[in-house]
């Protein structure tokens, strides 16, 4: 096999940026019917923005599983990316680091601070308020995120950097599905 030159390098990514372009688009899979009491399995296949600003893959909800006291997501920090600083209302969190190194700042005024790294199991009490930071200037920080709320994204509360609840006209964003 020859040399991979520039030319033939950039046919490559362009041919690549092509078949990905004309793909149809993966819509997430549920399996099973929540309700009928049988076991439900969920594929995601979508990134959707939190209102905390960062991107995450819906596992488990009461939307799409039935579940009533739980919600269970993927979340992806990006390189040098840090969540918008919230709390979530009367639900704890419960988080296990899959990849990467992350401050989290909580507390009053978001003056604590705590640095997690991949493998650790961090637990976040009902109500404090936080707020994520990737560590990484190159790599994504990726968590598995459970919550004592199947409806998650409802109990969310945007704080201000100071860890104050903001206006309530701000307190609207990205909540889907």
């Amino acid at each position: 096999m020859g040399v991979l030159t520039d030319r033939r390098a950039l046919a490559l990514v362009c041919g690549l940026g092509l078949l990905a372009q004309a793909s149809p688009a993966r819509t997430d899979e549920v399996i099973g019917r929540p309700g009928d009491g049988g076991v439900i399995t969920v594929r995601p296949a979508t990134q959707h923005d939190s209102r905390q600003g960062l991107g995450r893959f819906v596992g488990i909800s009461g939307a799409n599983s039935g579940a009533r006291t739980l919600s269970l997501n993927r979340i992806v920090i990006p390189p040098g990316a840090k969540a918008r600083a919230h709390r979530h209302r009367n639900y704890e969190t419960a988080i296990y680091l899959l990849q990467g190194t992350v401050e989290t700042r909580y507390g009053a005024g978001l003056r604590q601070r705590v640095v997690n790294r991949a493998g650790d199991f961090i637990f976040i009490p009902a109500d404090l308020p936080h707020q994520p930071v990737n560590l990484s200037a190159t790599e994504p920080a990726i968590a598995i995120v459970t919550r004592s709320d199947p409806n998650e994204q409802e109990s969310v509360e945007l704080l201000d950097d100071d860890g104050q609840p903001l206006p309530a006209h701000h307190q609207h964003g990205p909540a889907h599905p």
